[in-house]
C-alpha cells in the first residue's frame, strides 16, 4: 500500500474531444503521467469526448496543462438553428466554438494503490 500526503498531489480531470485524445495521451505519457481514460459524451451537442483522470505531483501540474493546451485545440463548427421569425422553419447555420480542454483540479487527501 502506498500513501501520499495531500499537499504534494493533485488529481486533474480533463474533458477533451475524441479527436484530440490520442495526441494528448501520447504527449502526457512522455511526461511519465499515469492516465485513466473514460469515454464520455458532451451534453450540449452530444459529441464523443474523453475524460482523462491524471494523478500527479503538484510540481507537474503546469507541464501537464501546457501539454493539454498544445494538443487540444478549439475549432469552429456550424450548427443549424431554426430562425424564429421565418414563416417556414428554415435552419440558419450558427458558428459555435468547440474543443479545447476543460480541466478541473482537485487536491488529493489520500491515495492508496492496492
Amino acid at each position: 500500500m502506498q500513501e501520499m500526503p495531500h499537499s504534494n498531489d493533485i488529481l486533474l480531470m480533463a474533458v477533451i474531444q475524441a479527436q484530440d485524445v490520442d495526441p494528448a495521451e501520447s504527449a502526457l505519457e512522455g511526461l511519465n503521467i499515469n492516465i485513466t481514460r473514460l469515454a464520455s459524451v458532451g451534453g450540449f451537442l452530444g459529441r464523443r469526448n474523453a475524460s482523462l483522470f491524471l494523478g500527479l505531483p503538484l510540481d507537474k501540474q503546469e507541464a501537464v496543462i501546457e501539454v493539454l493546451r498544445k494538443t487540444c485545440r478549439q475549432r469552429i463548427e456550424y450548427i443549424a438553428v431554426p430562425l424564429e421569425s421565418a414563416p417556414l422553419p428554415l435552419p440558419a447555420p450558427t458558428p459555435i466554438t468547440i474543443g479545447g480542454a476543460n480541466i478541473f483540479g482537485l487536491d488529493v487527501e489520500h491515495f492508496e494503490e492496492v
